[in-house]
């Protein structure tokens, strides 16, 4: 016997009775960034791997150990399957000069893939939603985003989601911060670990974020960046905290919050719960006002932010607020040369009002395709036999009570069915 083959670890199957949640989800997330003038673009998930070492840096964790890179064997070209999304939108940018004219708000939606090991929460196939926006300087459109996810949580019913906050200044202010924080950790060098002696001369703001707890006693001593500060930056960070403060949003302050990503400046923020266990981030974003014009276009000041579905999903069933899938309107049961030939001229016209059918495919019985009906979950079973075809009609039978509202099967024309049937959702609706 050959041996079955299974789904690549770490990248996992979507199966129907899951994937309407992602539907349900995905259409709340489109309907929210409409609702802030951010437009969909959508990126290849292949991109050149040197826009990824460009961007997100040669010595991060993402490029050094995480990409699944490859050669393409019929050209030589190197590719990268994206790790994450900001890199290629703002090629993408570039490329197509969007921001030439007027400032932009983006965002997409799909897949990002990183080789690490797989855990709950944490895939090497993964989904993420991402918000750019170019050419906005001022505090007020990094505010606008952390706001954008306060409002997220209420639309999912989710709570116990915190706000961290930060900035990390310019690029001038983290180099003098830089060799403090190298010197002071040189002074500890027998006690760090091994991520960290990595880190030490390559990108030693990482070693801040170490959750380590044997690490936690040295950490706490570090330099802070926030002392190396000029007043533009400390400026910027006070008007972000000033517009949270007015909307009434409680933030929390992270001295050691950073990014692993060596595009980032000036205000980053993420969201956290601990409802996932070590996941326990689901948005993270900031600003990275020189990116584009490191990748090769104009000076462009930008801001943005990610989210995991797969977190934001597990937050939702954790909640209990996982909505029930919508069932199907109609079963379309049918038996008999005449009402197997009239049965699909019914379903499409029932399709033409607006009505979602289920056709019965397969043969068999009406008492067998009567129990399929009931298992489906429709709303009401229409039922076509060599009777009703001859006389032009249906048999309409309501397969769920609601209150003596039409609660009997009865026999209607074609041309009426789909009235009926509408009439009765508006019943139910009103009971």
């Amino acid at each position: 016997m050959s041996q079955t083959i299974q789904s690549v670890r770490g990248m996992n199957d979507i199966l129907p009775g899951e994937s309407e949640l992602w539907e349900i989800f995905e259409e709340t997330i489109r309907s929210w960034l409409k609702s802030y003038g951010y437009k969909p673009i959508r990126l290849p998930i292949v991109e050149p791997t040197p826009l990824f070492r460009r961007a997100i840096g040669e010595v991060t964790d993402i490029v050094e150990k995480e990409m699944y890179s490859f050669t393409d064997s019929l050209n030589g070209e190197l590719l990268t399957l994206r790790p994450e999304g900001t890199a290629g939108c703002v090629r993408a940018v570039i490329q197509h000069k969007l921001a030439a004219q007027h400032a932009l708000r983006l965002y997409y939606l799909g897949q990002m893939f990183r080789h690490e090991r797989p855990q709950k929460g944490r895939y090497r196939q993964f989904n993420q939603v991402g918000v750019e926006s170019f050419g906005f300087a001022g505090p007020d459109i990094d505010a606008e985003q952390i706001l954008m996810g306060a409002r997220l949580w209420d639309d999912l019913g989710l709570d116990g989601i915190r706000l961290q906050l930060n900035t990390l200044g310019q690029l001038d202010e983290r180099a003098s911060h830089r060799s403090q924080l190298i010197a002071y950790f040189e002074k500890y060098a027998d006690l760090l670990d091994e991520d960290a002696r990595r880190r030490l001369h390559t990108n030693p703001l990482r070693i801040l974020d170490s959750k380590n707890p044997a690490m936690q006693e040295i950490i706490v001593g570090a330099p802070r960046l926030m002392d190396h500060l000029g007043a533009q930056s400390l400026a910027h960070f006070e008007g972000v905290q000033q517009v949270l403060r007015d909307a009434g949003l409680p933030v929390e302050i992270n001295h050691r919050l950073v990014r692993g990503l060596d595009y980032y400046n000036l205000t980053v923020f993420e969201w956290v719960t601990d409802r996932l266990g070590a996941q326990g981030t689901v948005c993270a974003g900031g600003r990275y006002d020189g990116l584009v014009e490191q990748l090769g276009g104009k000076p462009t000041p930008a801001c943005g932010f990610a989210m995991g579905v797969e977190r934001l999903l597990a937050l939702i069933r954790e909640s209990g607020g996982e909505p029930a899938p919508e069932g199907i309107d109609v079963y379309l049961v049918h038996q008999g040369e005449a009402a197997s030939r009239m049965a699909p001229r019914v379903a499409e016209g029932l399709r033409d009002q607006g009505i979602d059918v289920l056709f019965h495919c397969g043969g068999g019985g009406f008492k067998s395709q009567m129990k399929k009906a009931d298992a489906s979950g429709a709303a009401f079973a229409v039922i076509i036999g060599d009777d009703e075809a001859s006389a032009g009609e249906v048999t309409l039978k309501p397969l769920r009570a609601s209150d003596g509202v039409m609660n009997q099967q009865k026999r209607v024309s074609v041309d009426r069915v789909a009235d009926e049937i509408m009439n009765s959702f508006l019943d139910w609706e009103e009971k």
